[in-house]
Order: structure tokens, then C-alpha cells, then sequence
């Protein structure tokens, strides 16, 4: 497992010691076809022709700049090849960005150029983006010649395009969309987000969806209706609003029900690039599909807790309970709680410390391990746990009561928090890696029957400035944390696929509650006050709370 810690460090300085490429991570995808079609209103970089008389670094630093500006095919970038060059150059290999202040070119020798940078982040050829440790890496080579005309250009180059965070960030060239999956029973639908230049994102996420593979880290917990003799071609325009999705004559032989599945998870992806509806076609004609139904993962926006007054949603200091649950939960007098999302069970960690499932009827122990954490109940009401000190160890109880054994691949020392998503296809943790806590993802493997099988190697998405204290999903792909010690704790925001964000919390904050919108979710302090993020600013919204539950989505 430690091959996955020195694999996030090492990503960008591994690939970048050949010229060839740009570094990649993950697994090979193909690349999505090029149309000159975009989506969004077009506000993308535009960058600047070869000037007359420029120098080699001149040409190399005008290549960067324009290699930002995807329009037609990279046209402005291709100015600054050699004309035997230009359609050698592949620039959807992959993006390596990098920091704009730390570059520093040199010429080695004439005719040859010379770049060191500082990795921030790679997106590979199937837009996986993959955090970098920030260390310096090999050069980036590029050969020029004279051309006849006395002008240098670049006869070679590495493939893949160069991009400082500062403009990656801003989202005008490239931007985050989600290929959605479905997870083994059917009933949900899952976010792999990638990330891809915005214009003719349309073909690129519909490629990717048809043409491509989940990620390597999700695809034993996801499965897709697209059989693989099933291919698009790649050009999806989109007139009206409406794409036009061609694909491949195998698709005749389906059956409805995998149409309507193929219908729901293109429209569902093309959605996240504010595609109002999806056409699939073969040779020209509408195939005949609808889309199928899914269960919802929202949760009820009104704050779920746990405190002198019983334990219900609370709104305006007042506690609404849930018939049945909230007197077996007082009852329990739970340290942790989180409900099933039919709201008529609960995983919940009891004062002895051991894990128990609370029903109106009963309060059963599920696990009495000395130092569990806190408990986790996915959708499918099967109630996980691990102790802290065994991270390893992962116990998941189904609610008949069997307990299965799911060794967790962590490669961790210990483990501080642990949630699961409310489709419940990941699962998301805090642990201790070489001594640094760290926040990892991993798949969570199931049957048809929502029966889990194992969990997936974890994959490590940011190492965290101080001890983790609580983690949580705070919508279908993104992950809350809070660390840090008592009197400086911090939020940090981790999309699954994307990069941090971190802000001030509450001193003293304890734990937190995922709603339905990152910019909404709940914090708890030491003392019993209630916080929910509003724009920048942490409000405070209750007092003298005990416990701050956990919702999963909405019942079926």
C-alpha cells in the first residue's frame, strides 16, 4: 500500500523525466475526438501567433501560452510547430499544471530549449485529475529548428499541454463534468468526475462515457449499460440544447431496458455540460429509449440532532422527532449517530463505546471492538465499522445481522473517521499514512443484491495540515473534513477529482453533517454550538446540541 502514498508523490516527476509525454495517472483511456462545437458560452483563453523575429525561448514561451487555447484542434498552438510536426503533437494526452512563478527556461544549447517547473496537478488523457506533491520536476525539453524563412519553430515537443493553476483554476479553458455510472443494483446513479477543456465538451463526455472505462479506482463498484461492442462516433453535436449521440449498430440488438439505462446515464452526464436532452441514433435514426427512474441521495435540508429535548430535525429551536426512531435514540444516549435514509434505523456509537444499529423496536450491538470510531450505515442499512487503531479491520453487519469481514487495503497506521457515500459505492476516510493524516477514497464492491464484497485500494486525495477530526460526504462528489488542533481548526473541501479548498471553522469544531450543497454544510463545536456555512462565513444556527447525526439520502 505504500506503493499508493509514493504514486501520488512521485506522478508528475516520474513521467516528466521522458520527452515524449506530459505525465499521465491512472489507467490508458482513449482520447475523446476533437470538434470545434462548444458548449458553454465561449469565453475560453485566446492566445497569440508566432511574432516575427522571436527568439527560441520566445517561441517555446508563445507555444505554452497558446498550447491554453483549445479551439480549433489547438490551430494557434500548431503555428508554433514546424510543419512536420504540427499534427505529430497529440495535446489531449494530458494537462500538467503547474506554478506560473516557479517556471525557469534555459537554453542548453542552440536550437534547444529547456523548462523547469513545479507540478500542482495532472489530468490524464481521460481527464482523471491527480494532485501533485508540489516537488520540482525533471525539465521539460523541446528542440527548434530555422525554418527556410530564418523563423524558429518547434520540430519537437512533449505531448499534452502545459497550464498554470492560476488559469486552470479559473475554469474558462478547462472545467469539471461528471460521467455518470450506475452502482451494481441499478438504483443509483455515480459521479466519476474528469475534467475536460470546455470546448466540444459535449463529444468528449459522451466519448468518454461510450468509448472509455470508469476509473481504475471506481470500476469494480460501478457498472455502465454501454456494452463494449457498443462505440460512438466521435462528434456530438448539440443544435437547441438537444446532443445527437451516434452510435453503433449493435445497439439494435438491445433490449428496452438497457436502452432506457443508456439514455438515463447519457443524459445524466451530457446534464453536468448543461445539455437539456440526449438523442442516441444509429445511421441517422432515433432509437427509442426513456429515461429510467433512480433513487434519490438528497437529505432533508433541516439539521439533524440529537439534545436535551430529544432528538429530531431541528428548525427555529425546535425539535420535530421521527416517530418511532427519536425515543429509541434517546434511549441509547448515542455519541455518534447516523440514520439509515428511511429514517426508521440508525448506526449509532453507544456511551461503552461499541457500535450498535437503534430501530424503534430495539437497540442491537453490532460490533463491541475496543476503539471503534464512528459508525457508518449505507443505503442498503448495512451498518460498517473499524477500530481505530486496526484500520484494516473493516466490519460491515447486514441487517439481518450477519458480519462480514472486508479487509480494508488502507496501508494505514490508524484511522480517524470513516463515511460512507449515500449511494453507497464509496467510501471515504481519514487515516494515517507514514505519520501524515491523510484523506483517501476507496470503492466499495457489492453484488446485485447491494451485498458488499470487499472494499477497492484507496486512493489518496490530500494529505491534511493536522489531525483529522470528522469526515463526511457533503454531496454525491464532494468530501468535508475538519482538522486540525482544537483552537485552529480548518474546513477543508475535497472534491473526488479535483483540488482543495480549505477555510477557518468554528474553534473547537468537532464533527460535521454533509446537506445537499458543499456551501451549506453543518458544524458542531466542543461546547454544543451549531454552525452552517453561508457564503464566507460560518453562522451560528442552535446551541447546547449533544450530537450532530448524519443523514443518508431519501428513502426508496
Amino acid at each position: 500500500m505504500r506503493r499508493m502514498w509514493m504514486a501520488l508523490l512521485c506522478a508528475s516527476m516520474l513521467a516528466l523525466t521522458a520527452c515524449a509525454g506530459l505525465p499521465t495517472t491512472g489507467p490508458v483511456q482513449p482520447g475523446p475526438g476533437a470538434t470545434t462545437e462548444a458548449t458553454d458560452p465561449d469565453v475560453s483563453y485566446r492566445p497569440d501567433a508566432p511574432q516575427p523575429g522571436a527568439t527560441p525561448q520566445q517561441i517555446v514561451e508563445g507555444f505554452v501560452r497558446a498550447a491554453s487555447g483549445p479551439q480549433d484542434n489547438w490551430q494557434i498552438a500548431r503555428l508554433f510547430l514546424s510543419a512536420g510536426y504540427r499534427e505529430t503533437w497529440n495535446p489531449e494526452a494530458g494537462v500538467l499544471v503547474d506554478v506560473l512563478a516557479d517556471r525557469e527556461y534555459a537554453e542548453p544549447a542552440e536550437g534547444a530549449v529547456s523548462l523547469q517547473i513545479t507540478p500542482a496537478a495532472t489530468v490524464d488523457e481521460g481527464g482523471t485529475y491527480t494532485r501533485s506533491d508540489g516537488g520540482a520536476s525533471a525539465p521539460l525539453s523541446y528542440t527548434l529548428a530555422q525554418q527556410g524563412n530564418g523563423e524558429w519553430r518547434i520540430t519537437r515537443a512533449p505531448d499534452g499541454i502545459l497550464m498554470d493553476e492560476d488559469l486552470f483554476n479559473t475554469g474558462n479553458v478547462f472545467r469539471s463534468y461528471a460521467l455518470m455510472y450506475f452502482d451494481p443494483t441499478w438504483d443509483f446513479l455515480v459521479p466519476d468526475v474528469r475534467w475536460f477543456p470546455r470546448a466540444n465538451a459535449v463529444t468528449r463526455i459522451a466519448s468518454a462515457l461510450v468509448n472509455g472505462e470508469p476509473s481504475e479506482w471506481l470500476a469494480d463498484a460501478v457498472v455502465s449499460s454501454f456494452p463494449d461492442n457498443v462505440t460512438l462516433v466521435p462528434s456530438v453535436p448539440a443544435p437547441n440544447g438537444v446532443a445527437q449521440a451516434e452510435l453503433s449498430e449493435q445497439v439494435l440488438s438491445l433490449d428496452q431496458v438497457t436502452l432506457d439505462r443508456m439514455q438515463t446515464q447519457l443524459s445524466a452526464s451530457l446534464g453536468t455540460a448543461q445539455i437539456g436532452g440526449v438523442d442516441m441514433l444509429v445511421d441517422g435514426g432515433r432509437v427509442g429509449a426513456s429515461k429510467v427512474a433512480t433513487r434519490d441521495t438528497n437529505v432533508d435540508a433541516r439539521a439533524l440532532v440529537l439534545d436535551a429535548d430529544g432528538f429530531g430535525f431541528l428548525l427555529s429551536n425546535q425539535i420535530t422527532a421521527i416517530p418511532g426512531l427519536s425515543e429509541a435514540i434517546v434511549d441509547a444516549e448515542p455519541t455518534a449517530i447516523q440514520t439509515a435514509p428511511d429514517k426508521t434505523s440508525a448506526a449509532v456509537l453507544l456511551p461503552d463505546g461499541s457500535a450498535a444499529r437503534v430501530t424503534a423496536d430495539a437497540t442491537t450491538v453490532v460490533d463491541d471492538r475496543a476503539g471503534l470510531i464512528d459508525p457508518t450505515i449505507d443505503p442498503f442499512e448495512v451498518v460498517w465499522t473499524v477500530p481505530s487503531a486496526d484500520p484494516d479491520a473493516v466490519r460491515a453487519t447486514l441487517g439481518n445481522g450477519t458480519a462480514l469481514a472486508l479487509p480494508a487495503s488502507w496501508g494505514a497506521s490508524s484511522i480517524s473517521a470513516m463515511q460512507i457515500s449515500r449511494d453507497g459505492t464509496r467510501m471515504a476516510a481519514i487515516i494515517t499514512l507514514g505519520g501524515a493524516p491523510t484523506v483517501v477514497v476507496a470503492g466499495v464492491i457489492r453484488d446485485s443484491d447491494g451485498v458488499p464484497t470487499g472494499l477497492g485500494e484507496a486512493v489518496a486525495l490530500s494529505p491534511l495540515s493536522g489531525e483529522g477530526r470528522d469526515v463526511a460526504w457533503v454531496d454525491a462528489a464532494t468530501i468535508g473534513v475538519l482538522a486540525g488542533p482544537a483552537d485552529a481548526v480548518q474546513y477543508v473541501q475535497q472534491p473526488v477529482g479535483g483540488d482543495t479548498v480549505a477555510w477557518e471553522a468554528p474553534v473547537g469544531a468537532v464533527s460535521l453533517a454533509g446537506v445537499n450543497l458543499p456551501s451549506a454544510v453543518r458544524v458542531l463545536d466542543g461546547n454544543g454550538a451549531l454552525f452552517v456555512r453561508r457564503q464566507a462565513n460560518w453562522v451560528q444556527t442552535g446551541a447546547g446540541i449533544d450530537v450532530l447525526a448524519v443523514q443518508q439520502g431519501a428513502a426508496p
